[in-house]
């Protein structure tokens, strides 16, 4: 077959993103920064449970710093449709580093308990409330070629989950070998990174559109407009329910790496950095797939594959498959996060954006803290194994209603199509 210097310019690889200067920086600096970010989400969880040995305080660390973008996140979302998302984003990065300076004092100090940490949780969960509509919206203002949005989305997620593999099995090795104040240390050195590739970008003057209505009308605006648009809100209320009863199965790997496989702290990085394998490889796969790509339905296939992941790791013994299964099921739960986002950012009103992602937070964000303290509670009176059983199953259920849902649809288009084609005819015979 004969390539025209046209099908050239149209061929898509894994990494056209990057061809945007400002989106290269923006991809630098986060990846330096949540490296830092999961190095102090595995040295808060370790600690905590260390401290109380208790699987419900687990539960409620979680609740602790997400919880709040549930209650916020209509307000984070308003603002990023209103005010700069550049400057709210610079804002929200800064505080973050100030949060996270402040944990790595009352660290180094050693006057510091299981309250004292949960505070400082709670006011970052209330930062990200307004850090990820401004960070999420703002990729699409990033990407100087728009055809190249859904290729920027899934390589931010690779990003993500790629510092999920570093981050905890770094953090499982300096809390072994250094302890844990060099973790908070680290993570709070690693916000000069992104705030100075924040501040090398050149980006367009955005259009702000003049404030006619207060901000809790704007709120109730993109909450009309939810509930109007179907697509949107079935995907956004599939990735709150698996949000609340599968994904905070990951509060639960502390108590398999300490108590089901005997290890230590590095054993926990590595189970977790495990799992961010998958997800990066997930993360991957997403970013290699042709346009017009049926996302739909890999949505829902990754969904099964997640749940089967999560049974077969729930109740193994042994500790190289458990690996392999928890891989499998990193690599299911990446399209919760990657294809909802997408499906978001390319389906929503670019005046509704910020909101529709505040609605996608507050889903995944706002779920996981209330899922937290239910499976922390479930799992202390069934046990961790049947906990994370029943987690697969839910995914499971979860899978089968995004299939049931794209059937729906199909036949809906068919008999539309049908429709069409007998108009014609009916208005001939008429």
């Amino acid at each position: 077959m004969k390539i025209t210097k046209e099908n050239k310019n149209h061929k898509i690889t894994t990494f056209n993103a990057f061809k945007s200067r400002n989106y290269r920086l923006y991809f630098a600096g986060q990846s330096i920064s949540l490296i830092g970010t999961w190095m102090q989400k595995t040295a808060v969880s370790w600690i905590i449970y260390s401290l109380t040995h208790s699987k419900f305080m687990l539960g409620l660390s979680l609740f602790a710093s997400m919880f709040p973008s549930f209650v916020f996140s209509f307000v984070g979302g308003a603002t990023a449709d209103r005010y700069n998302r550049y400057k709210l984003l610079l804002i929200t990065q800064i505080a973050s580093m100030i949060q996270a300076v402040l944990l790595t004092l009352l660290i180094f100090s050693k006057h510091y308990n299981v309250w004292t940490i949960l505070s400082l949780s709670f006011i970052l969960g209330i930062i990200n409330a307004f850090d990820v509509p401004a960070r999420q919206s703002l990729i699409n203002e990033l990407i100087e070629d728009k055809k190249y949005l859904n290729n920027a989305i899934a390589l931010n997620s690779s990003m993500v989950n790629l510092s999920r593999l570093i981050g905890p099995a770094m953090a499982g090795f300096i809390l072994e070998k250094f302890g844990d104040k060099f973790c908070f240390g680290l993570n709070a050195i690693s916000f000069i990174a992104v705030i100075t590739s924040l501040l090398l970008m050149k980006l367009p003057q955005q259009k702000i559109q003049p404030h006619t209505k207060n901000i809790f009308q704007d709120v109730k605006d993109g909450w009309t407009y939810l509930k109007q648009t179907k697509e949107l809100r079935f995907i956004i209320t599939m990735l709150g329910l698996i949000s609340l009863f599968v994904l905070p199965y990951t509060t639960l790997i502390a108590v398999y790496a300490k108590d089901i496989f005997k290890g230590t702290a590095s054993t926990f990085g590595i189970i977790d950095s495990m799992i961010g394998l998958g997800a990066f490889g997930g993360a991957m796969f997403l970013a290699s797939l042709k346009p017009g790509s049926n996302l739909r339905k890999i949505l829902a296939i990754n969904t099964l594959i997640f749940g089967t992941g999560l049974i077969l790791f729930s109740h193994m013994h042994v500790y190289s498959l458990a690996l392999v299964f928890a891989t499998l099921a990193g690599f299911g739960m990446m399209s919760q996060i990657t294809i909802t986002n997408t499906l978001v950012q390319t389906t929503a009103d670019p005046n509704m954006r910020g909101r529709m992602i505040s609605f996608y937070a507050m889903a995944f964000f706002g779920m996981q803290p209330l899922g937290g303290l239910l499976v922390g509670s479930v799992s202390q009176l069934i046990g961790v194994p049947n906990t994370v059983l029943i987690q697969g199953c839910i995914a499971l259920l979860i899978g089968g209603l995004h299939l049931r849902f794209l059937k729906r649809n199909k036949l809906k288009a068919i008999q539309k199509n049908l429709l069409d084609t007998t108009k014609p005819f009916e208005a001939a015979a008429s």
